[in-house]
């Protein structure tokens, strides 16, 4: 029988609708921060085949989630094309900053890139190997936008601003920078699927901040691009789209860039989304992630609500957003019971 996740991308309403979380491997886990303790620091734990399958394991193992998704980070992509990045303790990660032709035209070729990557590679062929049969294996890339805000400031930033200041300043250099990162995704998700991927996602976490044609311009069309070229080559790989705060642009995205699903965050409201955005297709979503840090009537309450509001379509039941270090593991069971009538 086909894989509850494969089947809902490929368009069937479930009665039970699968089920996996964004960053479901990570900080909330003691499993995972005995591991991580191994691996002596993010990065390395990131670039340790070994390990980095046993993070994306331990919540298959603890909660039978329908998906593991590879543990890794968007900005692995960054280094592999010639960044420097590192991680501030209790900060999050740094990186040398892009804001010059010079420094654009200093970056590594794509073809590159997979020298530096090929660790990633290593832990999906692993993981294609260790999952359970019906657990879907994801593999991700972040989205050129958003992988470019970090680039270009060197770090997070709560409005994007040096990203869309350099897009203004400096349109050529902005859009060489794009152009690099839409290229380098390509190739990265090409091998996470040769690799064993059966699924990959592209995380566009600060889509929100791109507003009427910039948003057309640097949200979808490399999204477009992107999933073209994967479909050119891997015609039966479902991708999903993950534009993050998007709002009313949801509405027509999935189509609109070839996707075969489309993650909402939790700013939409379900029945809304049912109504505008699933009848395009699959969708995936949305849970408020503080839900698993408060728990209660309340997270079963909404749980419920969810799959009801998203029950006349295929749906992957899944958080708005990822789940934050200091959820409650408990508070995951109670929200995949409520999904499962458990």
């Amino acid at each position: 029988m086909t894989k509850t996740i494969l089947r809902a991308l490929a368009g069937e309403t479930q009665a039970i609708p699968p089920v996996w979380m964004m960053r479901q491997a990570g900080r909330y886990l003691p499993e995972y921060r005995a591991t991580r303790a191994q691996a002596g620091d993010f990065l390395s734990l990131c670039y340790n085949p070994e390990l980095a399958a046993e993070v994306t394991l331990q919540p298959i193992r603890r909660y039978g989630f329908d998906a593991a998704i590879l543990f890794a980070d968007i900005l692995l992509i960054c280094q592999a094309l010639g960044a420097k990045l590192w991680f501030e303790t209790g900060e999050g990660p740094r990186l040398s900053t892009l804001t010059t032709p010079a420094e654009l035209a200093g970056l590594k070729p794509v073809e590159d890139i997979h020298e530096v990557l090929g660790p990633v590679y290593e832990t999906v062929k692993i993981l294609s190997k260790e999952l359970p049969k019906e657990t879907t294996l994801i593999g991700f890339a972040g989205a050129p936008w958003t992988v470019a805000t970090y680039m270009i400031a060197g770090r997070g930033t709560k409005d994007q601003g040096p990203a869309h200041a350099l897009k203004a300043a400096d349109r050529a250099t902005f859009e060489g920078l794009i152009g690099r990162i839409t290229e380098a995704t390509i190739e990265y998700l090409d091998r996470q699927i040769q690799a064993g991927a059966e699924v990959v996602k592209l995380f566009d976490s600060w889509a929100g901040s791109l507003k009427g044609q910039d948003f057309d311009d640097f949200a979808l069309k490399p999204a477009k691009e992107i999933i073209a070229a994967l479909k050119a080559r891997h015609p039966h790989v479902p991708v999903i789209a993950f534009p993050r705060e998007a709002g009313t642009r949801y509405q027509g995205f999935a189509k609109a860039v070839g996707a075969d699903g489309l993650a909402l965050d939790n700013s939409v409201d379900a029945d809304w989304a049912a109504a505008h955005v699933q009848v395009d297709g699959c969708v995936q979503g949305n849970l408020a992630p503080h839900h698993m840090v408060s728990g209660g009537d309340d997270l079963v309450r909404e749980t419920k609500r969810i799959v009801k509001a998203f029950s006349k379509g295929p749906h992957i039941f899944n958080l708005g957003h990822g789940i934050t270090p200091e959820a409650n593991p408990d508070n995951v069971q109670r929200m995949i019971d409520a999904i499962r009538g458990a």
